[in-house]
């Protein structure tokens, strides 16, 4: 991936993909299912990155979903103050992912998307408001996710890892912005046993069909076959 880039273009699924998984051999039969990926910069940002940028591309064709997106995010301010967040945190994110969802609308393609992925300021508002957005459900939601964090207290646990750029994902804040946002994704991981990819299914609500993934802390974005739709093996999340 060039170095440069935030997002990749999409590439198909080849001989070299099958490589750097580490063990072809082990992954060729189960990588036919999908047909392209695209390499996100691991700067520690990206599964969040990854996660934004396919869901708003699952949304591009579709006015009235797109629509239902950015209502949830404006709905999303009385989450973070609910939290304690002060407005001045977050209006400034907000506004940005928000300018990036009208111009989306106004051309709705995939060029525009990926250039306003791949510039650093305007990709990074959008991952820091995720990031504080995933905070506030979790906060707002202690008497579950407090169960689940090796740290002090939930508190010092969102602000430690979930609220600073640069820190990586783990299962809890991946399930907390999947109930936030309402989506559902599949998580595919290379690391699994049995000569097999193990398939995470992450059901946050309504029906998706993002897939991330995952090796070594690092996520990037599949694309499956239009006609291979159904993962073989599957693990709820």
């Amino acid at each position: 991936m060039d170095e440069s880039k935030l997002i990749s273009p999409k590439e198909s699924i080849s001989a070299q993909f099958l490589e750097e998984t580490g063990a072809p051999n082990k992954f060729q039969d189960n990588c036919h299912e999908f047909e392209c990926i695209r390499r996100v910069k691991g700067d520690g940002n990206c599964f969040y990155r990854a996660l934004c940028f396919q869901l708003l591309e699952s949304l591009l064709s579709n006015e009235s979903d797109m629509q239902r997106f950015k209502d949830k995010l404006i709905r999303g301010q009385q989450e973070l103050l609910t939290a304690g967040f002060d407005e001045s945190t977050f209006k400034d994110f907000l506004s940005t992912f928000l300018s990036v969802l009208d111009q989306l609308e106004a051309d709705g393609c995939e060029e525009t998307l990926l250039g306003l992925f791949n510039d650093q300021a305007t990709s990074d508002s959008m991952v820091r408001y995720l990031r504080l957005f995933t905070s506030a459900h979790l906060q707002n939601h202690a008497d579950f996710f407090q169960h689940f964090v090796e740290a002090p207290n939930l508190k010092v646990y969102c602000t430690q890892e979930v609220e600073a750029m640069g820190m990586e994902s783990d299962h809890v804040e991946i399930l907390a912005l999947s109930q936030a946002l309402d989506i559902s994704l599949c998580i595919i991981s290379v690391e699994g046993s049995d000569g097999h990819l193990v398939y995470h299914n992450i059901t946050g609500g309504s029906s998706s069909s993002l897939y991330l993934l995952y090796k070594t802390f690092h996520y990037d974005i599949l694309y499956k076959h239009r006609d291979n739709q159904q993962p073989s093996f599957q693990e709820d999340f």
